[in-house]
């Protein structure tokens, strides 16, 4: 069995300070022994206003990619950056309509990018909170891929936050291979509290993989509140651990040959009577 870590923050604006914390929490990570950790989703920069030009510096010199790099070396695990806004699309073309994607970066433990995930469903929702309208489509462009990537603790099936409510998109991570799902994210307090846990709890068991939730857990601005519970699942739908509020790490071990057994005694797969 691999040990795996998920990551909650309270990120900010500043991108240095979050940064600083989310080194401290991936050392905590390393020292207890996960081979994989995952940032939340916006862990280096919590502000929407300023994406595009954080996007812009990390296509001209990338420093947060460097960063992680430098971090994945020198702690000797795999790290798993939940997103960073970028300009670019994997045709090498450029965003020019001053909009940016929602990457997801996967890094081994040589400080090498061995997989991309472009966030495929956007956020466009009337929330009953203190921002109330969420409207991502204004300055984020949607991805088209789906990804799966081999890694120390399981073939990882990459996803962000919103993704979580379309089950099909997890239907087809599994179809190509997936054994752990990944899910950064930053859910509001509001949506969170209604059906976070339900929802990871069903794509663990729908799909009988492992499930990674890292969350943003705090208030980041006077209007934007958000969730935290972050957890790791069992196949079996299980909470493994939880991380209610504020910073923190959940660490689980991730049991492979487990996994494969479920599967061999509850065949679901292959019974199902339509394909993704």
């Amino acid at each position: 069995m691999t040990k795996a870590a998920v990551i909650q923050m309270v990120s900010t604006s500043a991108l240095a300070a979050n940064l600083e914390r989310a080194a401290h929490l991936l050392q905590q990570a390393a020292e207890a022994g996960a081979r994989l950790a995952l940032l939340p989703e916006n862990f280096a920069l919590f502000d929407s206003g300023l994406a595009r030009s954080l996007a812009e510096a990390e296509y001209r010199d990338q420093p947060v990619q460097t960063w992680l790099a430098e971090q994945a070396r020198s702690l000797g695990i795999w790290i798993v950056a939940g997103s960073l806004p970028a300009i670019d699309r994997p045709d090498g073309s450029l965003i020019e309509d001053g909009r940016v994607r929602s990457r997801m970066l996967v890094v081994n433990d040589s400080g090498d990018v061995v997989a991309r995930y472009d966030k495929r469903h956007l956020f466009d929702v009337d929330v009953g909170d203190a921002q109330s309208r969420y409207r991502e489509s204004d300055r984020f462009e949607p991805g088209d891929d789906v990804a799966v990537v081999d890694s120390p603790i399981g073939v990882l099936g990459l996803s962000i936050c919103y993704d979580l409510r379309f089950p099909l998109h997890y239907q087809r991570l599994r179809e190509l291979g997936a054994e752990v799902l990944l899910v950064p994210s930053a859910f509001t307090a509001v949506t969170g509290e209604a059906h976070w846990e339900v929802l990871l709890r069903a794509r663990a068991i729908e799909t009988q993989c492992y499930c990674l939730g890292a969350d943003q857990g705090g208030q980041h601005t006077p209007t934007r509140l958000t969730w935290g519970h972050s957890m790791i699942l069992s196949p079996w739908g299980e909470v493994l651990g939880c991380h209610e509020t504020g910073e923190g790490i959940v660490l689980a071990e991730i049991d492979l040959p487990g996994l494969h057994r479920q599967r061999e005694q509850m065949p679901v797969w292959q019974h199902r009577r339509d394909r993704c």
